[in-house]
């Protein structure tokens, strides 16, 4: 069950089912960062090992887990345990928000368990003495997009750098805060962890459907952050994961007030993306069930998911970019090939412009680095440094 996938050189918790084992790695390389326990972990892969690819039994075992360990942080938050209370919250969120993202469409249970992992971050994040995490709400387009900011440390600065930091197809800030937002504002600098259009609380409580012109959004948060005493407005970057990959470029491409970028894996043509998953009935390598895409667009059918992903294309807008722009991406990632973030680099505008392609001798040469998410964290998080602190 837990055994080595014999045609991989990687960890394959489920060695038949990319997609269970992607979201199991994911857990596990949050550890680093505290955002998850091997024990806990395994308690899911034993209750499901008889029902591999049941995305029910998913459901249910995550569900079972993470109420086990919500439980325990109750129970040490009513004793006045702040510091063990907090840990386990913020493990449980991610084991409720893990289970949840398989659930498509969202029914009842889903929009319970989903909204229990947010009650349980926003626990832990009262009870953190660690980083100071505020809950916040982004104008934009007559709403609001929820999400945290999360002040700077080792900074004696009245007025700090951003990142303004978007999640992909099927992320939510919560898990994104799992993926070392707690390193990076230790390098002096604040993050806002966002949920855009498509994601998180945005897609699921709010009606708020991904959109092609995602500077949208990017330029709500930069004007946000500019009304802010504590941010610095000349060093506000942009980073996002996964699909994110075409966030991230497409906000800093068309919103000149970002002075940084960060691709946490390349996106170059999202509707050719989608259009091979399609022509192949979904037998590929996927983060997420194949109808995902529909609900997080809006649409009923596959066909209305491809029209709709037609401009999701980052050629004649990335010749627009002019900040410094890091790409990462996974030389054997299984989910969007190698070749997209080459195309990328070639085309984006930045006269200071990097490709970090990771392989599997060194590690995270998955997709987004989860084979190795510590390395791939702290390249981002040192050339984000260096870019927005350091740098005079």
């Amino acid at each position: 069950m837990a055994a080595q996938a014999q045609q991989s050189p990687y960890f394959m918790y489920f060695p038949d089912d990319y997609r269970w084992s992607a979201a199991i790695v994911n857990m596990l390389g949050s550890a680093t960062f505290g955002s998850a326990d091997v024990g806990e972990i395994h308690q899911i892969g034993r209750l499901v090992q008889a029902k591999v690819g049941d995305d029910d039994a998913w459901f249910d075992a995550c569900w079972k887990v993470g109420q086990r360990v919500r439980a325990l942080a109750d129970e040490r938050a009513a004793n006045g345990h702040k510091i063990s209370a907090a840990n386990f919250y913020r493990r449980a969120c991610v084991i409720l928000q893990m289970g949840e993202r398989f659930r498509t469409p969202k029914d009842e249970r889903a929009l319970a368990a989903y909204r229990l992992g947010v009650d349980c971050f926003q626990r832990f994040a009262e009870l953190t003495t660690d980083t100071r995490i505020e809950v916040v709400e982004v104008p934009y387009e007559g709403g609001t997009l929820p999400g945290y900011f999360v002040h700077a440390n080792n900074s004696t600065r009245s007025r700090n750098p951003c990142v303004v930091f978007f999640d992909g197809l099927d992320v939510t800030k919560e898990l994104q805060y799992s993926r070392g937002v707690e390193d990076l504002v230790k390098r002096g600098m604040s993050c806002l962890v966002m949920d855009g259009p498509g994601t998180g609380e945005a897609i699921r409580f709010r009606n708020c459907y991904l959109r092609p012109d995602y500077e949208v959004a990017g330029s709500a948060c930069i004007d946000y952050l500019e009304r802010r005493a504590d941010v610095d407005a000349e060093r506000i970057g942009v980073m996002a994961i996964s699909l994110g990959g075409y966030y991230a470029p497409r906000c800093a491409s068309m919103e000149p007030r970002f002075a940084a970028c960060v691709a946490w894996g390349a996106i170059w043509d999202y509707y050719a993306t989608w259009k091979r998953r399609i022509d192949a009935g979904f037998k590929t390598s996927l983060s997420v069930p194949g109808h995902h895409i529909m609900w997080i667009l809006g649409v009923d059918t596959l066909d209305a998911a491809l029209k709709k992903l037609e401009p999701f294309k980052l050629d004649g807008v990335v010749q627009k970019m002019r900040c410094p722009l890091l790409i990462t991406h996974g030389a054997d990632d299984e989910q969007v090939p190698l070749a997209d973030a080459q195309a990328l680099y070639q085309a984006a505008g930045s006269a200071d412009k990097t490709l970090r392609v990771f392989d599997a001798e060194q590690g995270g040469a998955q997709h987004c680095q989860r084979d190795y998410l510590s390395l791939g964290v702290a390249t981002m998080f040192d050339w984000l440094e260096d870019r927005l602190v350091r740098a005079r």
